[in-house]
């Protein structure tokens, strides 16, 4: 898959409010020796690094986040809990460690393959449904820790089709908890039924903490 078809950086250059919202709709590509998956982001969440306490980036950089302070259109790929794999991409100018972590998808390419990875999904909508589920279904790990995703190499963002207004949903984040855990920057699709099983209801503009 070629550089052209992705992503530019400059997308991922912007404040992380706007790079969460514009996600939605586009689609992450993972190309692996065992064939391609592709999913389109249905569900995500913004996180503002050093002035937001909900972030790993929080209290500066460390061996694990070192990614967040990088250059945009990276992945920070972490463990969580010690059991999974959760993708973030790195977001805003270099330094500023925001970054946007992929909550859902709808697989959209590779379903075989998908499934393979996800025996226990009893239904399709549920292959990516959570940030796990997400990146298990991609065969995302700690190999694609600081991958671009603006380079046209195994790991992409292709542009997908962005969502109007009207299709989307702002509520508090997820597994969150203390100063940062009322802040709505999680966004996902509107009845969308690969987004994980929290909802907040209503629609809502975000609030900005930075």
């Amino acid at each position: 898959m070629g550089a052209a078809l992705t992503l530019d950086r400059s997308f991922f250059d912007r404040d992380v409010l706007v790079v969460a919202r514009d996600l939605l709709g586009r689609v992450v590509r993972h190309e692996t020796p065992d064939g391609v998956v592709a999913a389109r982001l249905t569900e995500v969440e913004a996180y503002a690094g050093e002035s937001d306490p909900g972030s790993h980036a929080f209290r500066g950089p460390t061996p694990r986040t070192r990614v967040m302070f990088g250059p945009p259109g990276h992945a920070y790929v972490y463990f969580s809990y010690g059991m999974h794999w959760c993708m973030n991409l790195v977001c805003g100018p270099e330094g500023t460690a925001s970054a946007v972590l992929l909550r859902a998808g709808q697989v959209v390419d590779g379903l075989d393959l998908a499934r393979s990875r996800r025996p226990a999904a009893r239904r399709d909508v549920d292959l990516a449904r959570g940030p796990a589920r997400l990146t298990q279904a991609l065969g995302v790990d700690r190999a694609q820790d600081g991958a671009d995703v603006c380079g046209g190499g195994a790991l992409s963002v292709l542009p997908g089709e962005p969502v109007g207004d009207g299709d989307v949903v702002w509520g508090p984040r997820v597994g969150v908890a203390g100063a940062g855990a009322p802040t709505p920057w999680r966004v996902s699709l509107v009845n969308e039924p690969t987004v994980s099983a929290y909802r907040v209801g209503g629609r809502r503009s975000p609030t900005r903490t930075t």
